[in-house]
């Protein structure tokens, strides 16, 4: 079982296409995104994704409305939890709370973004922020695939 986990999209069209088609092309089984996919229409190449789709609103989204409308029950307030795979996830966009959850002990995984930066952290639970998918701030455009039977944690570039 694979999950595509992306954040901080912010109306990135193409780098959201080219996420589409390598999670696609990787058969994840779940595709995560963090926050900030900012507008409505971002929903036209996401629409493609052959997973299953699951977000939380970040600090940037304004359009709330029409992202509900939109990804109707597939995007959340933060913190969102969900259960994948035996894994119990918990979907954050601003890591305000972090440390708190991280020493709760009650999630395998915790996803975040707001920070545009790449944070992966293995311990008893997994610290995931894939960086930012938009590439506007560093450069990068990034996001993650996270494969629960082997373990790994990979950073693609896309």
């Amino acid at each position: 079982m694979k999950i595509g986990i992306l954040s901080d999209s912010h109306d990135n069209m193409p780098a959201i296409t080219s996420a589409v088609g390598m999670f696609n092309d990787a058969e994840v089984d779940l595709v995560i995104h963090g926050g900030d996919l900012i507008s409505p229409f971002v929903s036209k190449p996401l629409k493609h994704l052959k997973a299953p789709f699951v977000a939380v609103f970040g600090n940037n989204d304004g359009e709330r409305l029409g992202l509900s409308n939109i990804f109707h029950n597939q995007i959340f307030r933060a913190p969102h939890s969900l259960t994948f795979a035996d894994k119990k996830i918990c979907i954050l966009h601003e890591p305000d709370n972090l440390k708190p959850l991280v020493n709760s002990g009650d999630f395998d995984a915790i996803i975040y973004g707001h920070t545009h930066e790449i944070d992966i952290q293995k311990g008893r639970t997994l610290v995931i922020n894939p960086g930012e998918s938009c590439g506007w701030l560093s450069g990068n455009r990034t996001a993650v695939i996270w494969d629960i039977a082997k373990g790994r944690v990979d950073v693609i570039y896309i």
